[in-house]
């Protein structure tokens, strides 16, 4: 390669969702970025479950779209079904949902990333890392022996890192079927010094949807129809085009039969004969793990999943295993209605490499290796949505820092980003980590409708947003603070008859502003492809009024705490009064802040107490030096 094309101010090494979020903001704030892939064609690949967003992680999709990522904008183009789950449930916990055509979500993340000057993709096998004179991180060095020389890398190896698949007895080196693991940067990363551990995941068999009559399983009450909202709502802010359902999923349940076949044939389970080291997940269990963790259960929730618009694929969720093959086909064959299926492939699971995340700084750099970041499953975490969100704030602060800029740094009370990068570096993980809305202390003030107000305008002061895209969060933001100001002041009759303000009858639990927008009783403005997110933004904040200055409250207290900062060469075995075990978890963490301190395990109220005394201590020293 031309040396002057092999210089780059950012290498994002692994075209999964955390390198391409990565790769996508260093380009944007205008980083001349490359990104690293074994294969153009499996950029943004869906490695498992063919969908995004669910539970706290449609918060975590809207937050990424309101710093402008890919991910929203994705499966907006890619989804052939959406739901809204937790709609009955109050509007914290709610969370968007769609089934995605795989290879329409590739197609969609690589026209995304076409579309972003400065962005070269290239093609080859991360084998090692180019360190400087002083020891940072300077490159990357390809299988081939290519050089790419960066001013900062940012590594997102997925399952890659030392990736073995386990099928039964059967052990293949793979981070994905067919695609070889990443075994030099393993050895590079144990060179210098960074303690590896093993986790786990796993994938389902795949059955040929010919083989399986669904409409007269349904017919016949097998299986239970799954269809999506009657009014998809988008992912992305910057979605205008209305959303369609195209198919259905069906749950179906697990029985006896199914019990007692894996009780039988647990001895063949890599997960329960020793063969596998790693740690699974525990909220994303095996078949295997359901099973024998849950021993009263009599059974449980399977879904059937379409892979795709033109593919004959379905996805059997919520059955992830790694039996030998034949056990996989008897397993399927036992549950209701798939007497006749045909397995397409079997699943399995593959363990990999990771470091510990307590490893890095707030930016995602890590504190061994200047220059080098980490983002994804390499820090602990499983899921799509958590490795795409930790790639935006890798990628971000990746070209902050090349451009010697202040980095951004997100809250705890400002984005479930920002809790799960404080969670990781600040309590590390012995299991893979998977955000929940339950993480969240502040969880009414981070809501998926809101996502935009919260982030947006720290995507802009970041450089992330584009004039055009500023205008129109600023044409919502408009409408959202003029609909809330027409609401306290315009007056409506309730029930009794009395006359009260708009905004005082829209507090009582069985009144729903839509129905007050169509009844005539109150003008609001809204912009129609947005209706559904202008509505509920203003209704949440008008109903939880008190509920949300309570919560607005309480985080600036702890706001109060994050601004005193630890120097990041604090010297905490100074400290008197701290014992050794404190002593030693903060020099590993090595805290940016007393509240981030404070949140450590082991480290009680009262040590934070001294720290912060001592802090004082030396704040007035510097005062009068």
């Amino acid at each position: 390669m031309d040396e002057a094309r092999d210089k780059f101010d950012v290498v994002v090494i692994g075209g999964g969702h955390a390198g391409c979020e990565a790769a996508a903001a260093a380009a944007r704030l205008g980083a001349r970025t490359a990104l690293l892939t074994h294969s153009r064609a499996t950029i943004g690949e869906m490695s498992c479950n063919p969908a995004i967003g669910g539970l706290a992680k449609g918060h975590l999709v809207r937050e990424i779209d309101a710093l402008d990522g890919l991910m929203g904008r994705a499966i907006d183009r890619a989804g052939i079904q959406f739901r809204m789950l937790n709609r009955s449930k109050g509007p914290a916990v709610r969370g968007p949902r769609a089934q995605a055509d795989r290879k329409l979500y590739r197609r969609a993340i690589s026209e995304l990333l076409g579309d972003i000057d400065g962005l070269a993709i290239v093609e080859g096998a991360a084998e090692d890392l180019i360190l400087d004179a002083a020891g940072r991180a300077a490159g990357v060095v390809l299988g081939d022996r290519r050089r790419l020389v960066a001013g900062r890398v940012v590594l997102t190896t997925g399952t890659f890192l030392g990736g073995l698949i386990h099928i039964g007895e059967e052990k293949i080196p793979a981070g994905r079927v067919g695609e070889a693991p990443s075994l030099g940067l393993s050895r590079t990363l144990s060179r210098c010094g960074f303690a590896l551990g093993r986790l786990k995941t796993g994938t389902p068999p795949r059955l040929d949807r010919k083989s399986i009559d669904f409409d007269a399983r349904v017919r016949d009450g097998i299986f239970a129809d799954e269809p999506g909202d009657d009014e998809p709502v988008p992912f992305s802010f910057d979605t205008d085009a209305p959303l369609r359902n195209r198919v259905h999923c069906w749950l179906i349940h697990t029985n006896d039969r199914v019990r007692d076949l894996v009780r039988g044939n647990i001895g063949s389970s890599p997960l329960f004969n020793g063969q596998i080291q790693g740690i699974g997940p525990r909220y994303c269990p095996s078949l295997e793990d359901k099973i024998m963790r849950f021993p009263d259960r009599e059974r449980h929730q399977i879904y059937l999943e379409p892979e795709g618009l033109d593919v004959d694929e379905i996805y059997v969720n919520g059955f992830s295993m790694s039996l030998p093959c034949d056990v996989q086909l008897e397993l399927v064959h036992a549950l209701p209605g798939l007497g006749d299926a045909v397995m397409l492939r079997p699943g399995y699971a593959v363990e990999y490499d990771f470091a510990q995340p307590t490893e890095l700084k707030s930016t995602l750099e890590t504190h061994r290796l200047t220059g080098l970041f980490f983002a994804g499953q390499i820090n602990g975490t499983s899921g799509y949505e958590e490795a795409a969100g930790q790639g935006i704030v890798a990628g971000i602060n990746a070209a902050k820092a090349v451009r010697r800029e202040s980095p951004v740094i997100l809250r705890r009370d400002e984005a479930y980003i920002g809790i799960m990068v404080d969670d990781l570096v600040t309590r590390g993980c012995l299991e893979p980590y998977r955000m929940f809305t339950s993480r969240a202390e502040h969880r009414l003030l981070l809501r998926v409708d809101n996502a935009d107000l919260r982030l947006t305008p720290v995507g802009r002061s970041a450089g992330l947003i584009s004039d055009e895209r500023w205008e129109r969060f600023e044409a919502r933001r408009e409408r959202y603070e003029s609909n809330l100001e027409t609401l306290r002041r315009a007056h409506v009759r309730d029930r009794a008859g009395d006359r009260v303000s708009a905004a005082q009858l829209l507090k009582q639990p069985s009144v729903r502003l839509e129905q007050l927008v169509v009844d005539g009783q109150v003008a609001l403005s809204i912009d129609e492809p947005t209706r559904a997110l202008d509505l509920s933004s203003v209704e949440t904040t008008v109903k939880y009024d008190g509920y949300l200055k309570q919560e607005q409250a309480r985080a600036e207290r702890a706001r109060r705490e994050e601004r005193r900062r630890i120097p990041g060469d604090f010297p905490f075995a100074r400290v008197p009064g701290l014992s050794r075990e404190v002593v030693q978890r903060l020099s590993q963490v090595r805290p940016e802040t007393l509240g981030q301190a404070s949140r450590i395990p082991g480290v009680t109220p009262a040590a934070v107490a001294v720290l912060g005394v001592f802090l004082g201590r030396l704040s007035a020293e510097s005062a009068h030096s």
